[in-house]
């Protein structure tokens, strides 16, 4: 309209550029609140001495130095996977907590190397885990006729080694689950994470 003026129309512009941003800081969140608990891919973008920033495409995240393998090291321009502990709202949009020590990280990455544990035929039932150290996993076949050991091993222990590969050559101990396990050292130690 011929009445609108320069400071108005200019006005008009600041107020859609920022409901459109709140818009695209609500839909992130909403994006990343449904990924909270599973794994995502990030690019490390800055390593800082309490952090490490990782470039998630249309967001950041946040790794903090509680949620890091002890002595792993990082570097700018590294692809690497990370697991979302939480995602809470900020007034500069949301804030995307990682965690690459987390118990379920690594039945996580179990779950994308493993067919018979996506399909739920086999199933991690308890986790102990020293980052960077190691981890010992008890596994439970659902199905008769399939072993989780090897399952979980792969040939040629092609499928574990991608695991161990990715946590920087953690060592991982399979075995399989008893309802006695869980009484184990580890577990009193407050290491274990029971999954069942």
């Amino acid at each position: 309209p011929k009445e609108f003026g320069r400071i108005a129309s200019q006005t008009a512009k600041q107020v859609l550029i920022q409901r459109i941003r709140e818009v695209e800081k609500e839909t992130l969140y909403e994006e990343f609140k449904k990924k909270e608990g599973e794994i995502v891919s990030g690019i490390v973008q800055k390593v800082e001495p309490k952090q490490v920033i990782f470039d998630l495409g249309r967001t950041i995240g946040t790794l903090p130095k509680s949620e890091q393998i002890p002595n792993e090291f990082y570097r700018a321009g590294q692809r690497l996977k990370a697991y979302v502990l939480k995602v809470e709202k900020t007034s500069k949009g949301p804030e995307i907590i990682l965690s690459r020590s987390y118990p379920k990280f690594v039945s996580k990455l179990f779950e994308l190397e493993v067919p018979e544990i996506q399909s739920k035929q086999v199933e991690i039932k308890s986790i102990a885990r020293e980052p960077g150290s190691r981890t010992k996993i008890a596994v439970f076949s659902k199905v008769e006729g399939i072993d989780p050991i090897g399952a979980c091993v792969g040939q040629r222990g092609v499928r574990v080694q991608a695991v161990i590969s990715e946590l920087g050559g953690e060592k991982i101990d399979i075995i399989e689950y008893s309802c006695l396990l869980y009484t184990s050292d580890a577990a009193d130690e407050g290491l274990g994470v029971d999954l069942g």
